[in-house]
């Protein structure tokens, strides 16, 4: 019977050091280097933020008065400038298809993802989380950072420059008419964004043979 309650006590305390072991792995802390908005390499780890997504390193936005700028470096920058010299504590949540570790990361008990969103340098990423919705809409009621002016989502900039330059069906018809957070937009030949807009008629997008066509169906033209 004692040699029975020895045993019992000895595979107690290795499940328990086996569970302690599991649970480190999935809490870790340490200095941040910042990679962009998003993403974080803690302690060699590469990190993605859990329910957020930051505009891409290499995304522009425009400001109401039509001029652009670099909202994907801003958002990296200004989260660099946020953790500089702090500690960040992560709790792994799962790892992506990249092999990066999914994660929610603090600062001194702050919710990084959320501060992020609030400041308008993320957004709330609903294809996998609604957490950050209300921080958006409070940062977008407030016009703070990429809600400053027209932006599209860092998912819709993704697929369309992955996506191969499109042709009108109709050379005489080359206004695209897009639909995107910021409303429905059309885009001129010769505008800055006009190559990489893709017209996807499953979305409600449209080609135009002229301005005056576009305006009467409720678009307004880009500002770049």
């Amino acid at each position: 019977m004692l040699r029975f309650r020895s045993q019992h006590v000895l595979a107690v305390a290795l499940l328990a050091l086996c569970g302690a072991g599991a649970a480190a792995d999935e809490r870790f802390s340490g200095a941040a280097v910042v990679i962009d908005g998003d993403t974080l390499e803690v302690r060699g780890r590469k990190v993605r933020l859990f329910g957020i997504d930051a505009p891409e390193l290499g995304q522009s936005c425009t400001r109401d008065d039509g001029r652009g700028w670099a909202c994907g470096r801003w958002a990296r920058d200004w989260l660099a400038a946020r953790l500089r010299g702090r500690e960040v504590t992560c709790e792994k949540l799962g790892t992506d298809r990249y092999a990066r570790t999914v994660a929610r990361c603090a600062v001194e008990g702050e919710d990084i993802a959320e501060v992020l969103v609030r400041a308008g340098a993320a957004m709330a990423y609903r294809r996998y989380s609604l957490d950050y919705v209300d921080a958006e809409k409070e940062a977008l009621f407030a016009r703070r950072g990429v809600w400053s002016g027209e932006v599209d989502s860092p998912a819709e900039f993704r697929a369309r420059a992955a996506s191969p330059v499109q042709s009108a069906p109709d050379p005489s018809c080359a206004i695209k008419g897009n639909v995107s957070r910021a409303g429905r937009i059309y885009h001129m030949p010769g505008q800055r964004d006009y190559e990489r807009v893709r017209v996807d008629p499953a979305r409600g997008e449209r080609w135009f043979c002229s301005e005056a066509a576009a305006r009467a169906a409720g678009w307004r033209r880009a500002l770049r």
